[in-house]
Formats: structure tokens, sequence, C-alpha cells
């Protein structure tokens, strides 16, 4: 049976994935733009109360923080 591929936001506080790809193509440029690249490193580090917005720091050498929703982050998926 085939593994369930995960999204960004399944991701639990400190927990690390790598991004594989990106689902939807209207959001995939701003994403891109925004440093989402396929093969980049991502670390949940935050989560607002609520559930939305959450943070993620980006990068292996942690090279900078960013804020999603968490619609946008269901976009991302993790290998």
């Amino acid at each position: 049976m085939p593994a369930i591929p995960r999204s960004v936001k399944d991701l639990r506080l400190g927990e690390t994935g790598t991004i594989c790809c990106l689902k939807d193509p209207e959001m995939a440029l701003k994403l891109l733009e925004m440093g989402c690249i396929p093969g980049t490193q991502v670390r949940m580090n935050s989560r607002a109360p609520l559930g939305c917005p959450i943070t993620l720091v980006v990068g292996e050498s942690e090279d900078y923080t960013l804020s999603l929703r968490v619609s946008e982050a269901a976009t991302i998926f993790l290998k």
C-alpha cells in the first residue's frame, strides 16, 4: 500500500521535513519565490493559538523564518 503523502501542515512542533513538491499550480510561484523549493529542509517552528498561521524555519542552516496560512502549508508536500 503506498504511503500517504504528508504536507507541511502535518508537521508537529520542532519536526523537520524536506520539500518534495508543490501541489497547487496557482500557489506554487508564490511559494517558490518565498524559498519553498523542492529539496529544501523546513522545520515547524510555531503555530498560532487557533492553528493559523504557522511559522517555518527554512533551510538546513536555518536561513530564515517564514509565516504561512495553513491552507498554503497544505499545498507543500514532503519526502
